[in-house]
């Protein structure tokens, strides 16, 4: 199944798709207990990407190559961050001990999935709950609201949340609907410019390919890590007064630099636009809109820099009643009908329900945005133009649950000697690190991280 998947993103690219000399897959699902094809679904939209940056590599003079993925490798990256050490130890995100964070019952009898992952989200939602932070006060609190009209109400104040639908009630919203008809990886031309050509003769695919990347949590920030697996130069903006999530950092920072700067001040946001001017790919998770009030939406940097891949990661898509909503994995998971999908016998005996058990949306969106990246890429190269890529977790987690249902009996979960031959070492900023190596690999170029990951600041906002 992981090659129906592969084949599935890979029509995406259309007549860019090129032919690596062979795609193979090593292993299947199911490996979480879950019916989710979550790991064929990570491992073909890895496959994709990967697939892509060897055929960048072979228009500049690489041989071609084959490409293999291993599935079950592909689906322990999407718990990349907890299968980390550092120091010999795990780095657990503070978010996973928060009474705002999680699924509870609302006082019409559905479910809502809060969202407070950052401390002014969290007191955000304490305010308009009138609660304590503790989860007995949020359930109580949450028990009084219907869940549409609390998801309304977190939506109005920017706040994040979103109703546990099932796939029919989904569908039957208007945001499932525009997403169903929408492309999983949407290419689209925004501009006029010549074609260009990266320089011939690399020694990496994506070598001198330079990606700019203002994205935070995970989805974004994958994307870059994949290409930069690939040799790209990428570099991390961040401002500093914006909450991170360190182990997320670490585990997405491979292969990357971080530099500080905040394009809500003048000066910051002329080097931004100077970096940009200058970069191939500008990666942005923000939500839709938040960068066209800045003067840095996609038709802004088309015109500033004729030629460049605009790439988009969102939660619930592009255009539509919620498209505006800022989200996170599992808020995608619940209002998509993911996690009610994943949890039907349990919900159906009774029980409340669960989110399929990793980081799926997050991490396959990643890998999907790498994909469209450089099919972009190789459009502009043949046809020219500057081009917009779009995905989001929401419009993923419909993907998946289209590739049909496995039997969640049958899983075969990942173990920590699986987990030791996936693994490397090697000292970071933030201590000595055992990671996850790429799942991917290309016979005469294997994907690898020049760069250890490191903290925000600690690099200079310029190009090398």
């Amino acid at each position: 199944m992981a090659g129906d998947a592969f084949r599935q993103v890979m029509r995406h690219a259309g007549e860019v798709a090129g032919q690596p000399l062979s795609v193979n897959f090593a292993g299947e699902d199911p490996v979480y207990p879950s019916c989710i094809r979550a790991a064929d679904a990570a491992a073909g939209a890895l496959g994709a990407a990967s697939a892509m940056a060897q055929e960048v590599g072979a228009d500049r003079g690489l041989p071609r190559q084959s490409v293999t993925v291993s599935t079950r490798a592909a689906a322990a990256s999407l718990l990349g961050f907890l299968h980390m050490r550092v120091g010999g130890n795990m780095v657990l995100p503070p978010s996973m001990a928060n009474p705002t964070i999680g699924i509870y019952r609302a006082g019409c009898g559905r479910y809502i999935h809060l969202h407070g992952g950052f401390p002014h989200l969290r007191d955000g939602i304490l305010r308009l709950l009138d609660c304590e932070n503790d989860e007995t006060s949020v359930a109580d609190a949450v028990s009084k609201w219907d869940a549409v009209a609390l998801e309304d109400a977190l939506a109005y104040m920017n706040l994040c949340g979103a109703a546990v639908r099932t796939r029919t009630e989904w569908a039957d919203h208007q945001q499932g609907q525009l997403l169903a008809a929408a492309p999983l990886v949407d290419l689209v031309r925004i501009g006029d410019a010549p074609a260009q050509e990266l320089p011939p003769s690399p020694q990496r695919p994506l070598e001198k390919l330079r990606v700019l990347d203002l994205t935070r949590v995970l989805a974004g920030p994958t994307c870059g890590r994949t290409l930069a697996s690939h040799g790209a130069d990428v570099l991390r903006l961040g401002a500093a007064h914006l909450p991170t999530i360190e182990p997320f950092v670490m585990d997405t920072g491979h292969g990357k630099r971080f530099a500080t700067l905040d394009f809500g001040i003048k000066e910051d946001a002329e080097t931004l636009k100077d970096l940009a001017g200058k970069a191939s790919i500008f990666v942005q998770g923000y939500r839709p809109g938040a960068f066209e009030r800045h003067g840095l939406g996609p038709l802004h940097l088309a015109e500033l820099r004729p030629g460049i891949i605009y790439v988009s990661v969102s939660c619930y898509g592009h255009d539509g009643p919620m498209s505006s909503r800022a989200g996170w994995e599992q808020l995608a998971q619940s209002a998509s009908g993911m996690a009610r999908l994943h949890s039907d016998e349990t919900v159906a005996s009774g029980e409340d329900p669960t989110l399929f058990p990793a980081a799926a949306t997050d991490y396959t969106t990643g890998y999907l945005a790498a994909f469209g990246a450089l099919a972009a890429l190789r459009r502009q190269q043949r046809e020219g133009g500057s081009w917009h890529v779009r995905v989001s977790l929401s419009r993923t987690a419909m993907w998946m649950m289209d590739l049909g249902a496995v039997d969640h009996r049958k899983a075969v979960p990942i173990t920590e000697e699986d987990l030791g031959d996936m693994r490397d070492t090697r000292d970071t900023p933030f201590g000595e690190m055992q990671f996850l190596r790429p799942a991917d690999m290309l016979s005469h170029t294997p994907p690898f991280w020049e760069l250890p990951p490191s903290p925000m600041g600690s690099s200079n906002p310029a190009w090398r």
